[in-house]
C-alpha cells in the first residue's frame, strides 16, 4: 500500500559538494501547489525560465566551412579510443538511492529501468556510482523496518549541511544485482572513510560477494581535500591522505573477504585546499597504482551554496550566471585543470574519472540547471572531457531538492497521479551514448571552426580510424533565424551522396521541456516514464560529392549529429527494444498491462512458491547463500513482474 506522504529529502552542498540534507527551503521557491496551498513546490519541479542571452556583438559567422579528413592517421590531436560502456554515468547519493532504484531488491523504479535502457541500447552499457559525502558514514545494519534496504540517521557532522548517516541492509547489492540482471549496469561503491583506525570493510566485501564482475571499483575516499574543513579530521594534508590510503590497503590485503586487491578509486579531490598535483606530488601514483583501477577527480563549475546556506559570499543571481554556460569556453575551462592530471593517468596506463559534477554544487540554479542550454553545456563538457582523454564523466543525481537532476521521480504522495520528471542533462547522457556507440574506438578532436567562435563549438569522432561522425553546436538564441547556422562540411577524399543527422532541439535555450532528440522526446514534467515518445525523425542531407561538400543547418539554438555512415546502428536508435512498462494498481490511467497466465509461471515460479526469497533484508531471514543464486527469481514476485514486463507498484514505497 502507498504511503501518502513521506519527509521530503533535499540534496544540497556547502562550497563545491553535494550531500543530502533536510528541512531546508529549497532557493527561491515560494510558488505553492494549486491542491495543497500549504506545501511548496521542491526544486527538482521549479517552473523558473530565464532569459536568453541577447546575441553578442559582433554575432559569429553563420556560415562556415570545416574541411576535414576521412582517415584518422591524417589528423593530429585525436583522443585515446574511448572505451564504454558510455561516457556520462550517473553518480547517484547514498542517501536517495531509495528514491531513484527503488524501495528494496523486490521493488525497483521502473522508470530508472527504461532510462538506462536507452543508454545501454547506445553505448552497450552504462555506469552508475552510489555514494558521494554520505558514503563517508554508511553503515550496513541487520534489518530496517517496513522492508526498506535504506535508513538515515544523524551522523554528528558539524559542517554546515549536516550529512546523514546512511543505514542499509545487504539487499542494497542485491538491488544493484538484480538491476544488472536485467541491464549491463556496471557499479561503482565506496569505502567508508571517517573512521580510518577501525575501517569498515563490508561494503567492500558484500559489493565481490554479490555483484562480482559488475563492481567496477571501490572509491577510496570522497572528496577528501574538504576533511579539514569539514570537521572530519583535525589536520589533513595529501601526505596524511596518502598514509591512510595506505592503511586501508594493508587492512584489505588481511581481509579473505575481499579477494580482488586492485579495485581501489582515488583521489577523487575536488576544488578544495588542494589540486591534483599537490597529491601526485606525494607520489601517490607510483606508489599505489598497482592498487588502483583508475584515477579519479570531482569538480562542480560554480556554486549555489551561499543563497542555500547564508554563507558570507556574494549570493549567484541565476539570469547573471546563465550565459557562462552558454559558450564552449565554459567546457574548456572546466577541463584545462585536469590535462596534466589526464598525462599522468596515461602513462600508468589507468583510465581517469570525473568521479562526480553538474552544472553547480549546493542543488544547481533554477532556470539554469534544467533547462535545455544545460544539455547544451553538459554535452560539449563531456565532448572535451573526452577528447581530454576522460574515460567516464558521472552527473550527480541528489534529491527532490536540487534543480541538477537527470531524472527525478515523483512525490510519494503524487506517485498514484504523476509519473518521473527527466532533466535537460540527460538528453546529453543519450547524445554522447549515440556519438561514442558500441564499438570501443571512438577517438575525438575538437575542430574549434567558425574562426574558434565559442558560440558555435564542433568536434568530429572517428571510429575504426574513419571519419564517422560531426557534433555540431549553436549556443545563440534567435528566433529571427538570423543566427541559424549553416555549415559545410568538406572532405578531400570524398563524401557520400547523402549524410543522416539528428537533432536536439528545443524553443530556446531557456527552455526546461519539449526538449527532443530526433524527433522524441521523454515527455514533460511529471510525465516521463522512462521510454520515448513520438516518432523517430532522422533528417536526411543531399551532398555534393563533385565538391566533396555536405550543408548541414543548425538552428539557433540547436545541436546536430552528422553521421556519415549511412548503415550506422544508432541511426536507427529512438525507443529501446528492451523496455520495462509501468503498471501500479493503485492508478487508473497510464498504465500498462501483461497477460497474466505468462505472469504466473514467470521466471519459473508459480504463485504457490513465489514468496520464496520474498522475506526480510535481514541477513539472518535470508541467506546469502540462498538468494545470490536466484537474484531476479529467488528475490521476489516483484522481481519476475519486471522481467515480465510489468511493475506492480510504480511508486516508490516509503
Amino acid at each position: 500500500m502507498l504511503l501518502a506522504s513521506f519527509a521530503l529529502l533535499t540534496t544540497l552542498v556547502s562550497t563545491t559538494r553535494a550531500v543530502t540534507v533536510y528541512g531546508q527551503i529549497p532557493l527561491a521557491q515560494t510558488a505553492t501547489n494549486a491542491a495543497d496551498p500549504t506545501s511548496t513546490t521542491l526544486a527538482a519541479y521549479d517552473k523558473t525560465e530565464l532569459t536568453p542571452p541577447p546575441i553578442p556583438s559582433p554575432p559569429p559567422v553563420a556560415a562556415y566551412t570545416l574541411s576535414l579528413q576521412r582517415d584518422a592517421a591524417a589528423v593530429n590531436g585525436l583522443s585515446i579510443p574511448h572505451v564504454g560502456p558510455g561516457f556520462w554515468g550517473f553518480s547517484i547519493e547514498m542517501s536517495v538511492i531509495s528514491q531513484v532504484l527503488g524501495k528494496n531488491s523486490s521493488l525497483l523504479q521502473v522508470p530508472f529501468l527504461n532510462l538506462m535502457a536507452n543508454l545501454q541500447e547506445r553505448s552497450g552499457g552504462v555506469v552508475i556510482r552510489l555514494g558521494g559525502n554520505t558514503q563517508e558514514f554508511a553503515t550496513m545494519v541487520p534489518f530496517i523496518e517496513d522492508g526498506r534496504t535504506f535508513s538515515k540517521q544523524d551522523s554528528g557532522s558539524n559542517q554546515t549541511t549536516k550529512t546523514p548517516a546512511v543505514l542499509y541492509t545487504i539487499d542494497m547489492f542485491y538491488m544493484a544485482s538484480n538491476i544488472s540482471s536485467m541491464l549491463n549496469a556496471k557499479w561503482f561503491f565506496g569505502i567508508p572513510f571517517n573512521d580510518s583506525a577501525n575501517w569498515r570493510l563490508t561494503i567492500a566485501e558484500e559489493a565481490q560477494a554479490i555483484l562480482g564482475d559488475n563492481l567496477i571499483a571501490l572509491q577510496a575516499g570522497n572528496e577528501p581535500d574538504f576533511y579539514q574543513q569539514f570537521g572530519r579530521r583535525v589536520t589533513y594534508s595529501p601526505e596524511q591522505y596518502c598514509t591512510e590510503v595506505q592503511s586501508l590497503i594493508s587492512t584489505i590485503d588481511a581481509n579473505p573477504r575481499i579477494p580482488v586487491k586492485n579495485k581501489l578509486l582515488g583521489p577523487s579531490v575536488a576544488s578544495g585546499p588542494w589540486t591534483p598535483e599537490q597529491v601526485w606530488e606525494t607520489g601517490f601514483i607510483d606508489r599505489f597504482k598497482d592498487r588502483l583501477y583508475a584515477l579519479t577527480v570531482e569538480h562542480y563549475p560554480n556554486n549555489n551554496c551561499a543563497a542555500m546556506f547564508g554563507t558570507n559570499a556574494n549570493v549567484i543571481n541565476p539570469q547573471d550566471i546563465f550565459p557562462s554556460y552558454l559558450s564552449h569556453t565554459a567546457a574548456v575551462q572546466l577541463v584545462q585543470p585536469y590535462l596534466n592530471s589526464a598525462a599522468l593517468a596515461q602513462a600508468a596506463g589507468k583510465p581517469l574519472f570525473m568521479f562526480e559534477t553538474n552544472t553547480a554544487s549546493c542543488g544547481g540554479f533554477a532556470g539554469v540547471s534544467d533547462s535545455y542550454g544545460a544539455a547544451l553545456w553538459a554535452m560539449d563538457y563531456g565532448f572535451q572531457m573526452a577528447y581530454a582523454n576522460f574515460t567516464h564523466g558521472m552527473l550527480h543525481v541528489g534529491g527532490q531538492n536540487v534543480f541538477y537532476n537527470p531524472f527525478t521521480a515523483p512525490p510519494t504522495n503524487q506517485t498514484t497521479f504523476n509519473q518521473w520528471s527527466a532533466g535537460a542533462v540527460y538528453y546529453a547522457a543519450i547524445v554522447l551514448a549515440e556519438a561514442f556507440g558500441k564499438g570501443n574506438t571512438s577517438r575525438i578532436i575538437d575542430l574549434w571552426g567558425n574562426a574558434g567562435s565559442v558560440y558555435t563549438p564542433s568536434y568530429a569522432i572517428y571510429e575504426n580510424n574513419a571519419l564517422s561522425k560531426v557534433a555540431l553546436f549553436n549556443y545563440l538564441d534567435d528566433k529571427t533565424g538570423a543566427s541559424d547556422l549553416r555549415v559545410t562540411i568538406t572532405v578531400p577524399a570524398g563524401v557520400p551522396s547523402t549524410v543522416r543527422v539528428k537533432y536536439l532541439s528545443a524553443e530556446s535555450v531557456s527552455s526546461k521541456g519539449n526538449i527532443y532528440w530526433a524527433g522524441q522526446t521523454l515527455g514533460n514534467q511529471f510525465q516521463v516514464d522512462g521510454r520515448f515518445k513520438g516518432t523517430l525523425n532522422v533528417t536526411t542531407i543531399n551532398c555534393n560529392t563533385a565538391a566533396s561538400a555536405c550543408i548541414i543547418p543548425v538552428p539557433a539554438p540547436g545541436f546536430a549529429l552528422v553521421f556519415f555512415d549511412g548503415n550506422a546502428e544508432q541511426l536507427s536508435v529512438g525507443q529501446a527494444t528492451q523496455t520495462f512498462a509501468t503498471t501500479a494498481h493503485t492508478k487508473v490511467h497510464n498504465t500498462a498491462t501483461y497477460d497474466a497466465e505468462v505472469l504466473a509461471t514467470s521466471n519459473g515460479r508459480s504463485g504457490s512458491n513465489r514468496h520464496q526469497g520474498f522475506g526480510s533484508t535481514s541477513v539472518g531471514s535470508v541467506s546469502a547463500a540462498q538468494r545470490r543464486p536466484t537474484i531476479l527469481s529467488g528475490v521476489a514476485a516483484a522481481a519476475a513482474m519486471i522481467l515480465g514486463g510489468v511493475w506492480a507498484a510504480n511508486a516508490l514505497l516509503h
